[in-house]
């Protein structure tokens, strides 16, 4: 997905602020979720969740104000509770800015781990 760093995302410096790019990723996996047909809003509302319990991001180059960037997500990595996802964040040059793994463990609402459902673990098996 395309993404336009606004004002707003950026330090005194002019650069984007490290912690913005977590949101990005996280724009980019629901994003790459949608697109398969997964509607988290729907997961939520029968009492599915799926939390952050691992982040590592790794930044190579700023991003700028005004800059376009595009963001690539893709599940690298599945256990029965959790999914792993890799994204990458480069600007318009193709320059790789910032890498990042995130894993995320599917809770029920009483934020115990459960088993992910069988058509989320189904359409990312291949991937993995």
């Amino acid at each position: 997905m395309k993404i336009r760093v606004y004002y707003e995302d950026t330090d005194c410096g002019n650069v984007v602020y490290y912690a913005n790019y977590l949101k990005y990723m996280e724009r980019s996996r629901t994003e790459l979720l949608r697109e398969n047909g997964i509607e988290l809003a729907e997961l939520h509302k029968k009492g599915l969740i799926f939390a952050v319990v691992e982040a590592h991001v790794k930044y190579r180059a700023p991003a700028r104000y005004n800059d376009l960037l595009d963001v690539e997500s893709r599940v690298t990595e599945m256990s029965t509770v959790s999914l792993t996802f890799h994204t990458t964040i480069k600007n318009r040059a193709g320059h790789l800015l910032v890498t990042g793994d995130i894993k995320l463990a599917c809770l029920n609402s009483n934020n115990k781990a459960i088993r992910i459902p069988d058509e989320i673990s189904e359409t990312f098996t291949a991937a993995c």
